[in-house]
């Protein structure tokens, strides 16, 4: 994030920029992608991008993640799309959409650098902890709705019996009866549990972001000030980040290292063959 003050680039960011704390965060806007892709590739992730084509397309070093951000003319689109198979052999894909917080994702993604716990951490508690509501119907759909009633998360399946999906989705009435669709994300019942919780987890951080004025898809649903952390003090905080990701991309390979001849390694080829198709 080396400032270049004879390009005029949004790129340029944290730099000539006045940011304002922006609250809440789950109606900040998308934020800064290099949040997110800096710190995969500061992990050790490849960058399998067409220089040509706009997009960035990330490989993880064991070939079993890939993270794809393509930005979508529809705002209701999947700018952000996560593969991924585990050691099982067990395949899921998340998908998010234009204006999902980067603060929010980077949860999830952090959590791809790190091996999963012996214990699986909560789903539901961080959110009703923090003030969310939550039900349970007859055929096991479960659902829970930030206090402001706009932002929601549903594990549901379409038909009793059927395979259940996590949905996320920030909304506001539209007046006619139904809602216009801020962001969205889509989790596959197949991902591993601590992955979900870490998104879950992120849902209910009420802390606030740092965008700026008027950098937001709604500016009348959050309120923003200018405080907080300002231009060196936000590239600071950034290369903190960068570095502790380096950390943990070079634990997570000592660990691989250990772990000879296992399906992820030998499914390596067709995984990467499967990123560039795409």
């Amino acid at each position: 994030m080396t400032p270049d003050h004879y390009l005029p680039t949004r790129a340029n960011s944290p730099y000539g920029t006045l940011w304002f704390e922006t609250q809440p965060r789950h109606l900040a806007g998308r934020g800064d992608p290099r949040h997110i892709t800096q710190a995969l590739r500061a992990a050790g992730w490849a960058n399998r991008s067409d220089p040509d084509f706009s997009h960035v397309l990330l490989v993880s070093p064991d070939y079993r993640h890939t993270v794809v951000l393509e930005p979508d003319p529809e705002p209701s689109g999947a700018w952000w799309r996560i593969r991924g198979q585990e050691a099982d052999g067990r395949r899921w894909y998340t998908e998010f959409g234009a204006h999902t917080p980067v603060e929010i994702l980077a949860h999830l993604t952090d959590a791809l650098l790190k091996p999963a716990p012996e214990q699986t951490p909560p789903i539901w508690s961080p959110l009703t902890a923090a003030g969310w509501s939550y039900e349970r119907d007859e055929h096991g759909n479960e659902m829970a709705r930030h206090p402001d009633g706009i932002l929601s998360l549903e594990r549901w399946a379409v038909e009793p019996g059927e395979t259940f999906h996590w949905r996320a989705q920030a909304a506001v009435p539209n007046g006619g009866g139904g809602a216009n669709c801020i962001w969205h994300a889509y989790l596959d019942e197949q991902m591993p549990p601590h992955l979900i919780a870490a998104f879950t987890i992120a849902l209910a951080d009420i802390e606030p972001v740092q965008r700026a004025m008027y950098d937001v898809p709604h500016s009348h649903l959050v309120t923003q000030e200018q405080c907080g952390p300002q231009g060196e003090e936000l590239a600071e905080a950034h290369r903190v980040r960068l570095k502790a990701m380096r950390a943990a991309g070079r634990k997570a390979r000592r660990t691989a290292a250990l772990t000879t001849g296992s399906p992820a390694s030998r499914a390596a080829p067709a995984a990467l063959a499967s990123g560039r198709a795409r």
